[in-house]
C-alpha cells in the first residue's frame, strides 16, 4: 500500500474485473467476493454471510503485540460485514504472526496500517466486500474546504483500494486525522491501546537510504501482531 497523497491510503493492486469464470460473490447482503486475480496472503475461506447480517451490539477483540496489547471495540451497527469479515479472518488465524507495515507522521494524517500478512502492504485475504461508510462526521478542522472529515484519535477503520475493495488491511488512528469519509469506521482502539500506539509512533519511522526522516514507511519499533483474539 502506497501513499497516493497526503490524506489517502490505497493500496497499489487494484483487482481486474470478474471474468465469466471466475467464482461469485456470497449469497447474503455482505457479498463478499473471491479475488482470484489477488490470491490470499494466507489461505483462508471466504467468510460466512448469513441473512440478515447481525447489526446489534460490540465485540471486543485484542490484538497481542510485543509491544503492548491494543484491545479493540468493534461495532456491529457501524459495519456489520465488516465486522463479521473481520472476526472471521481473526478466528482463522489470518492475522496471527503478522506486522504492522506501514507507520503515517502526516501532521493530518497519523495512523498504523496492519493486516498484511505479506508485510508489503499489498495483500490480502483473497476477497473484497462492499464499503459501509461512515455518515455525520464532523469537518477536519485542518481543511479549510470541508472536504474532508475528522478521522479522531482511537478510530478504528479499513483501508482499500478504492470503492468496495475492503480485504484484510486496517488502519488504528493515534492522532486526529483529515480523510475524505472513504474508508469504513468499524470500531475504536480502547485507551490501553491507545498507550500501546502513541509507544509506536514514538519510535517514528525506519529511515531510508533515499529518506533518512520519512513520514510515512515502516515503523522504527518493528511492531508484531502475535495473536488476535476475542473475548467472551
Amino acid at each position: 500500500m502506497t501513499l497516493v497523497v497526503a490524506t489517502t491510503i490505497a493500496l497499489v493492486a487494484v483487482a481486474a474485473p470478474a471474468s465469466a469464470h471466475e467464482p461469485g460473490p456470497t449469497a447474503g447482503p455482505c457479498q463478499y467476493t473471491p479475488t482470484p486475480d489477488e490470491p490470499a496472503a494466507r489461505p483462508v475461506p471466504l467468510p460466512r454471510d448469513p441473512r440478515p447480517t447481525p447489526d446489534r451490539g460490540t465485540v471486543r477483540v485484542v490484538l497481542r503485540t510485543n509491544l503492548g496489547q491494543i484491545p479493540l471495540v468493534l461495532d456491529r451497527a457501524a459495519a456489520p460485514c465488516t465486522v463479521q469479515s473481520f472476526l472471521h479472518l481473526t478466528r482463522h488465524r489470518f492475522y496471527d504472526r503478522t506486522i504492522c507495515h506501514r507507520l503515517t507522521a502526516y501532521p493530518t494524517l497519523k495512523v498504523l496500517q496492519c493486516g498484511d500478512p505479506s508485510g508489503t502492504g499489498e495483500g490480502g485475504p483473497g476477497y473484497r466486500y462492499r464499503d459501509e461508510l461512515p455518515a455525520g462526521l464532523p469537518p477536519a478542522p485542518t481543511d479549510p474546504t470541508g472536504v474532508r472529515r475528522l478521522y479522531a484519535r482511537g478510530v478504528l477503520a479499513m483501508a482499500n483500494a478504492g470503492p468496495d475493495t475492503n480485504g484484510s488491511q486496517f488502519f488504528l488512528v493515534y492522532g486526529d486525522s483529515a480523510l475524505r469519509p472513504h474508508y469504513s469506521i468499524f470500531g475504536e482502539v480502547s485507551t490501553p491501546g491507545l498507550t500501546t500506539l502513541d509507544r509506536i509512533a514514538a519510535g517514528g519511522i525506519a529511515p531510508t537510504t533515499d529518506d533518512p526522516a520519512p513520514v510515512d514507511g515502516t515503523p522504527a519499533l518493528r511492531t508484531e501482531i502475535r495473536k488476535v483474539r476475542v473475548k467472551h
